[in-house]
């Protein structure tokens, strides 16, 4: 089993997974301060499929993907124009699984909801 909440990047400028990309995974609090739940790093496909442990329960509410895309392409030896992508998004049924894709490029990114 994997954790509930899952991500992939997609380096789409070069065509290839995002590998060893620093990913921090933070749940917001009742006050609204973000409470940190794991940091991993992307393996050799681009993904993070173990943030949380498999039988982790979900909360509902808002939760935060920051992903370190400035050290990724400086280690690339490639000029970039974000130094993080921060993707915030609200769980309300803490049942389901969530995965949150992101395709990256220098200049640019996008996300979706995955399944």
């Amino acid at each position: 089993m994997k954790s509930p909440i899952t991500t992939h990047v997609l380096d789409t400028s070069r065509g290839l997974p995002a590998v060893n990309l620093a990913v921090r995974l933070e749940m917001q609090s009742e006050k609204g301060d973000w409470q940190l739940l794991a940091e991993n790093r992307t393996n050799q496909d681009g993904r993070c499929s173990d943030l949380l442990p498999a039988s982790a329960p979900l909360a509902t509410g808002l939760y935060r993907l920051t992903f370190a895309t400035g050290n990724y392409f400086q280690a690339l030896a490639l000029p970039s124009f974000y130094p993080y992508v921060t993707i915030v998004f609200e769980i309300v049924a803490s049942a389901q699984h969530y995965h949150v894709p992101l395709l990256l490029s220098p200049f640019g990114y996008s996300t979706y909801r995955g399944s």
